[in-house]
């Protein structure tokens, strides 16, 4: 089990949201917003050896706000080139610019989905772009009677794709790990979907890290216990570097054990 650290960017700025919150037209519920640049907390991953944590840009692809966001992110990459994965609106067209930058992975979601179901030409382009080997898997799910299936549209819209350890299996030929949040508990600091990461354990085709309701360490032993040692994980809000209480370097001890 491993700590994987995020700097979630929105409108230019590092935040922390509500997972759930966030559209087109109301923005964003926020959690914290940071007075530093991205670069402060890709230095601090970097000194701690905190390798293979997440990039987020949460606006809109096209948009001036989208522009913002992406020399932000930028930024932390250059700071700590191949360190970090980068996500939000990446397409088969613009992630080699991305690994060209610093990115050791590219994390997709809707971009892979055509009309709300899974479009396995796409992911055989972007395969032939970057190679599996540079690519996250994000099904970050939403849970709909008893079953989790992937949202896109920076989490507004359900796809027909039920998140089932066979479906990992099957597209575990185009990527090299996975990223799950659990969009209903994301972002709320109210504990974590203990459900979804019985449904994760499940999985042994590649890498998986957890994301959404982490608030304190208790979580993090339940994470370690429900996945077998062997599901990483996120924290954003509950984090002290982020506004909230839990300490950062106290989850880095936890995981050195």
């Amino acid at each position: 089990m491993r700590f994987r650290p995020c700097i979630d960017i929105h409108n230019g700025r590092v935040k922390q949201i509500v997972g759930g919150s966030l559209s087109d037209s109301k923005g964003a519920t926020e959690n914290f917003v940071s007075d530093v640049h991205s670069d402060y907390y890709a230095t601090l991953y970097k000194e701690n050896d905190l390798r293979g944590g997440h990039i987020i840009l949460l606006n809109k692809s096209g948009t001036p706000e989208y522009e913002d966001t992406k020399k932000e992110a930028v930024l932390a990459l250059s700071t700590y080139k191949n360190g970090m994965q980068i996500g939000g609106g990446i397409t088969a067209q613009n992630a080699k610019e991305y690994i060209d930058a610093g990115a050791s992975h590219v994390i997709v979601t809707s971009y892979i989905f055509t009309d709300g179901k899974l479009d396995r030409s796409k992911l055989e382009t972007l395969v032939r772009e970057v190679g599996k080997e540079h690519i996250v898997l994000d099904l970050s799910c939403r849970r709909r009677e008893d079953r989790y299936f992937v949202v896109v549209d920076r989490w507004q819209t359900f796809t027909d794709t039920e998140v089932t350890p066979e479906i990992m299996a099957e597209l575990s030929q185009y990527c090299d790990e996975f990223l799950i949040h659990g969009v209903d508990v994301e972002g709320m600091r109210q504990g974590i979907d203990e459900d979804l990461l019985r449904l994760l354990a499940k999985v042994d085709s590649l890498p998986v890290t957890y994301a959404g309701g982490v608030r304190d360490m208790d979580d993090i032993d339940r994470i370690e216990r429900l996945g077998g040692g062997r599901i990483d994980f996120t924290i954003g809000s509950a984090l002290n570097i982020f506004g909230g209480s839990l300490d950062f370097q106290e989850v880095i001890r936890r995981v050195a054990k």
